[in-house]
């Protein structure tokens, strides 16, 4: 016999998990409360990295549905949604997204879904990858510098070249000028 499950989660802990059993119990999935399991964790964690998931798929069981309010309840980004489903599914459990109409992730439709969504995602991210190449490009043609502006001033670089070549430490040099010891050790590469 089929048992519900819920997972509800929320970034911080000044949210509170009882909106999304709401919608779970207004969608017309009848819960027990001992298969609920709430979660306060950052959606950027990785589904593999919340406890609380961890042991509601060590009291699933075949047969199982497991119900969520939205996707990203499942994980941080569509390959970690993708892959947390596809592990449900080969445990014959079956995963309804109330965002998505209820539609069981599962199914043949479901997988449509989660095929179009993931090439979105996919479509997302080489797009973001292109822009930001261009904009790379475009300030290098301008002249502009790339990557983190120097710990230390041209004036402060002189400084430790001198303090370098007087035979001062790297670490007594890094303590003077209040900076790390890799900062230096940057310092004296580019110099040579």
């Amino acid at each position: 016999m089929s048992r519900t499950c819920a997972y509800v989660r929320v970034s911080t802990f000044e949210q509170d998990t009882q909106n999304q059993v709401r919608e779970i119990e207004a969608a017309g999935f009848k819960v027990e409360p001992q298969r609920i399991i709430a979660e306060t964790i950052s959606g950027s964690r990785a589904i593999a990295q919340r406890p609380g998931f961890f042991r509601l798929m060590e009291k699933m069981e075949q047969g199982d549905v497991l119900i969520v309010t939205k996707l990203d309840r499942l994980g941080r980004n569509a390959t970690d949604v993708s892959s947390t489903v596809n592990k449900l599914e080969e445990n014959d459990i079956r995963v309804h997204c109330l965002a998505l109409g209820g539609v069981d992730l599962t199914s043949s439709a479901g997988k449509l879904t989660m095929g179009v969504i993931n090439s979105v995602a996919q479509f997302e991210r080489d797009l973001l990858i292109e822009r930001t190449q261009s904009g790379l490009s475009r300030a290098k043609a301008e002249g502009k510098p790339l990557g983190r502006r120097p710990k230390l001033s041209m004036d402060q670089q002189d400084e430790v070249k001198e303090k370098l070549a007087a035979g001062e430490t790297i670490s007594g040099i890094a303590r003077d000028m209040k900076t790390s010891r890799q900062t230096i050790m940057r310092v004296r590469d580019q110099a040579q």
